[in-house]
């Protein structure tokens, strides 16, 4: 074919007439396919198949390693102490100085029944003390005299005593007769008994004076009686002023107004104590193994999710809920199915003066 090919190249340059010999044409160079380059490792995917086995490896030694050591629970409830405030004494009210929801301090004053009935009282109180020493001082001055009467009975006594010995002796000579002796005889056992009537009246006026005739007139039972009257007269009178037993807020006053009359120990309204405060923790029965009163803990209240408060475990609950409930479950039957119980753990806060109503951290 390269022979052929030149042949007719010959012929062609005698037939056709002269021409200038055209121009050399460059010849592009053909294109040449590019290398392939090698393929480059991708580092990123060989990283993520090497860290998540690690991450998973960490994450399960970590919660090996503190599983057993922390327990945590959301079944908790924040509690504070609730007292329902009462009336000592009987009446109608006359003051009013709070009102529902309203925060006070200890000693301040809630409300006041009308103290007049309680002030007249004690002063028959005041008066019955006085009538009662008035009585000892009585008492003691019987004594005196009964003390008299014996001693003027005694005298009576010796005389007669003389009088019946001197007949009896004239008597025997012979010189007095027998019927002076007789008289003196009788004279002589009246004397007798009106000592003895005078003693019996000395040991019953030391009896009115407690045995004891030395005795101060406030230590005799009369006087300490009325005084015991009397304090109790004066305490109903203070117990008129009802005041605040602790810190706290005032729940459901809303109905108490001035012009109600309240009975001995009716509950008027409630009282939130807001200075004792502890949480009430339900843990499950298998999460109890290594927990112990005296531990550390750590409270999260939902209001403010960002705080965390300290505390420490106080007691464990002696059983569960539902042992100590009104109608406590019977598993005795044969439908029973075992369910894990949950037991009170109570908890106590470290600082006594921790605020739960602050703004979270």
């Amino acid at each position: 074919m390269s022979a052929a090919a030149k042949i007719e190249d010959n012929v062609t340059k005698l037939d056709a007439p002269a021409q200038p010999a055209p121009a050399p044409v460059a010849v592009a160079p053909v294109p040449q396919p590019a290398p392939v380059p090698k393929k480059k490792r991708r580092t990123g995917r060989f990283l993520l198949m090497v860290a998540l086995p690690l991450a998973l490896l960490a994450g399960g030694a970590y919660v090996w390693v503190t599983g057993g050591r922390y327990q945590e629970t959301e079944n908790a409830n924040l509690q504070q102490a609730r007292i329902s405030i009462a009336s000592d004494t009987a009446g109608r009210i006359v003051q009013v100085g709070i009102a529902d929801n309203q925060t006070v301090k200890a000693g301040e004053l809630l409300f006041v029944i009308d103290p007049e009935p309680y002030r007249i009282a004690l002063a028959q109180a005041d008066a019955a003390v006085a009538a009662a020493r008035l009585n000892v001082e009585q008492l003691r001055a019987a004594y005196s005299q009964a003390m008299a009467q014996e001693k003027s009975a005694s005298s009576e006594v010796d005389y007669a005593q003389s009088q019946y010995d001197r007949a009896a002796d004239l008597a025997q000579k012979g010189i007095n007769a027998k019927s002076s002796l007789d008289q003196a005889r009788n004279d002589l056992d009246k004397a007798k008994q009106q000592l003895a009537v005078a003693e019996q009246g000395i040991v019953s006026a030391k009896a009115a004076l407690g045995g004891n005739p030395d005795i101060e007139t406030d230590k005799h039972p009369t006087v300490m009686s009325a005084l015991a009257a009397r304090d109790k007269a004066a305490y109903d009178l203070a117990q008129t002023a009802v005041k605040a037993p602790a810190d706290g807020i005032v729940y459901q006053a809303s109905s108490f107004k001035v012009g109600q009359y309240v009975a001995v120990g009716t509950p008027l309204f409630a009282l939130v104590e807001t200075g004792d405060t502890w949480i009430d923790a339900n843990f499950k029965e298998t999460q109890l193994t290594n927990m112990k009163p005296g531990q550390k803990a750590e409270i999260v209240v939902d209001t403010y999710p960002g705080k965390t408060f300290e505390a420490t475990v106080k007691a464990i609950g002696a059983g569960t809920g539902a042992e100590f409930s009104l109608l406590p479950a019977q598993n005795a039957t044969g439908n029973w199915v075992k369910v894990t119980q949950r037991i009170p753990v109570r908890l106590e806060l470290t600082d006594p003066d921790a605020r739960w109503r602050c703004a979270p951290a």
